[in-house]
């Protein structure tokens, strides 16, 4: 199981100031421990058949946007085609970190208003690209467990060799939990000084039950 700490240390305002540091400073501490991360989720994948991963934390405000945004930056970078979904149907962040419109996304497909290939965004970061989340609906749990969702996840898996997805905290809602078991592993992003030691050892025990793979843990430390 993949453990590392992004630490602050002198990086720390950059960090807060810059959220895609992975791209903004690729020669910072915290760029290298990104590729560190990347690296470990790439060693996950030598088989080809885990290619898609969930990142999520125990609550909000714990850093899994920020996290999710620079490992797909890094994944990028090292000439992966990868595609970062926002799955937060009800706080969606990736739109604001990345600065790209959010009119049309995930949910927009899963209610079939748009294909699939129509929503997505294209970067100028390696091989990036992004799909936001979309209208905000009033059914996001059912739209999560809905076969579009599947076939959405399969269809990516034909044009991108990572499929990474942000969601929602899994101690929250239901949302993660149905999310969770239909990717090949989820990444657990904890802060240092606001997770509790109880919170973080119910959300793995929450994953284990909805039958998710837990292939690391990641302290946020910025």
């Amino acid at each position: 199981m993949i453990r590392l700490a992004i630490s602050k240390g002198k990086n720390n305002v950059m960090a807060k100031k810059r959220p895609l540091v992975a791209y903004t400073h690729p020669e910072s501490i915290i760029s290298e421990q990104f590729r560190m991360l990347q690296a470990n989720i790439k060693f996950s994948m030598k088989d080809k058949r885990s290619r898609t991963f969930l990142i999520t934390s125990p609550n909000k405000g714990e850093g899994k946007s920020t996290t999710a945004a620079n490992l797909a930056i890094s994944l990028a970078l090292q000439k992966e085609k990868v595609l970062l979904i926002d799955a937060n149907l009800r706080n969606p962040n990736l739109d604001s970190i990345f600065k790209i419109p959010n009119s049309v996304g995930l949910t927009d497909i899963l209610i079939g208003r748009t294909r699939f290939y129509d929503a997505i965004h294209h970067t100028e970061i390696g091989r990036l690209d992004i799909l936001t989340s979309g209208s905000i609906p009033i059914n996001p749990g059912e739209l999560l467990s809905s076969p579009l969702l599947r076939e959405t996840l399969e269809t990516s898996l034909k044009s991108y060799d990572v499929v990474l997805i942000d969601s929602h905290s899994v101690l929250e809602l239901t949302d993660t939990k149905l999310l969770a078991n239909q990717c090949d592993g989820v990444v657990l992003v904890i802060q240092k000084g606001k997770t509790l030691l109880d919170q973080a050892v119910e959300a793995k025990k929450v994953l284990e039950f909805a039958k998710a793979t837990l292939i690391g843990v990641v302290m946020n430390e910025c």
